[in-house]
């Protein structure tokens, strides 16, 4: 046989107790009483899965959880799952006389993809220390379903000797004996999948919606919208694509005559600023000689200046010294003249007495005379 087989699974798309007691899909006898028993309930019609008055809501949005904690209550199943998405509708199974739980429930999602969700990321996990299993309503969208009540169902522990195979949990191992195809088909059991075997570590995907004529119709109708969208879609992002190339080349052609009036700004001003240069530098420089001959007229009028200031210094002391040598020469004159004129005053003094004295003889002499 091949190796390859030894690992490859496969999953049941339908029901049947018989093959749901067979590890491999291929048994064609019931090997315990439950199997049987859930056979006849199976070919005698005596289970119907949609009359159950307690099932509500939409099948395709609709999980099973099982092997929950008999502790776990309606609020903590319900923000354990809502994790995944938005639950519209939870309902844990309990008994009908005791009223505790019997550790599965059933919780319906706003939508079939927030379902989906929920079947592949909540497998496995913990709630309540307890590890779950997820898997999807197999009540109303699995055909030939039979519960584990009746003898059927799937998984199952070991102890209990009532294994079920094809599902999520425990699913049917690739055939390494030959296939009777020919009972198989005698008993209405679907035959292993050939060259179409999973691996262990792929999930199956959950059943589908099926469309009826007028939703075929009216996909149909959207397929053609769709499409018609998709080519005015396409044409108009042909249109926003030439569009943008031509605004590109535009906008390049503009960028380049920019680029160019820059590129003629910046020589022009390059030249501007160079022969401002020049021109400051010339102004400078025949500013500072201006400057340069001005410090050196300025410098040569302090040394006039000085000189001019030195000369007046000299001929102001030379005058200064006339003044004083002849002011000297005055005041003797003068001290002379005063000397002189004391002199001459003490001389006229001297003289004047005898002269009086001359007068008055002279007149005592007249008067003498008048009177002889």
């Amino acid at each position: 046989m091949n190796g390859n087989k030894i690992n490859a699974v496969f999953y049941a798309e339908s029901y049947h107790p018989i093959q749901a007691g067979s590890i491999d899909g291929t048994d064609i006898h019931p090997h315990d009483n439950a199997i049987y028993r859930a056979h006849l309930c199976a070919s005698a019609g005596l289970y119907d899965p949609f009359g159950d008055p307690k099932v509500i809501g939409d099948p395709y949005c609709t999980v099973f959880v099982g092997r929950l904690s008999r502790h776990t209550s309606e609020d903590t199943l319900r923000e354990a799952m809502s994790n995944y998405g938005r639950v519209k509708n939870l309902r844990l199974v309990r008994h009908i006389v005791t009223g505790a739980s019997r550790g599965y429930a059933f919780v319906e999602y706003e939508t079939e993809r927030e379902m989906r969700s929920a079947y592949k990321d909540a497998h496995h996990t913990m709630i309540d220390d307890c590890k779950i299993i997820v898997d999807y309503y197999r009540q109303q969208l699995m055909p030939g379903w039979i519960p584990r009540r009746l003898g059927g169902g799937l998984g199952g522990e070991k102890e209990s000797g009532q294994l079920r195979f094809g599902g999520r949990e425990k699913p049917f191992r690739a055939p390494l004996k030959p296939i009777p195809f020919d009972d198989l088909k005698r008993l209405g059991i679907p035959p292993p999948p050939e060259g179409r075997y999973m691996s262990r570590f792929q999930d199956p995907s959950p059943p589908r919606r099926e469309r009826n004529s007028v939703d075929r119709e009216g996909s149909q109708k959207r397929d053609v919208q769709d499409r018609t969208h998709k080519r005015s879609f396409v044409d108009s992002e042909d249109r926003y694509h030439k569009r943008n190339s031509l605004d590109q080349e535009d906008h390049s052609h503009k960028w380049n005559s920019v680029e160019r009036d820059e590129h003629y700004s910046e020589r022009t001003s390059a030249d501007r600023y160079h022969k401002r240069s020049s021109l400051d530098q010339d102004e400078h420089s025949h500013k500072w000689s201006a400057v340069e001959r001005e410090e050196h007229y300025s410098e040569r009028t302090s040394e006039d200046r000085d000189d001019r200031s030195h000369n007046m210094s000299s001929s102001r002391r030379e005058e200064r010294h006339h003044k004083r040598s002849s002011s000297s020469r005055s005041h003797k004159r003068s001290s002379k003249d005063r000397d002189e004129h004391t002199r001459k005053s003490h001389k006229h003094s001297d003289h004047s007495p005898r002269h009086e004295r001359r007068s008055t003889s002279c007149d005592l002499s007249s008067d003498l005379s008048k009177v002889g």
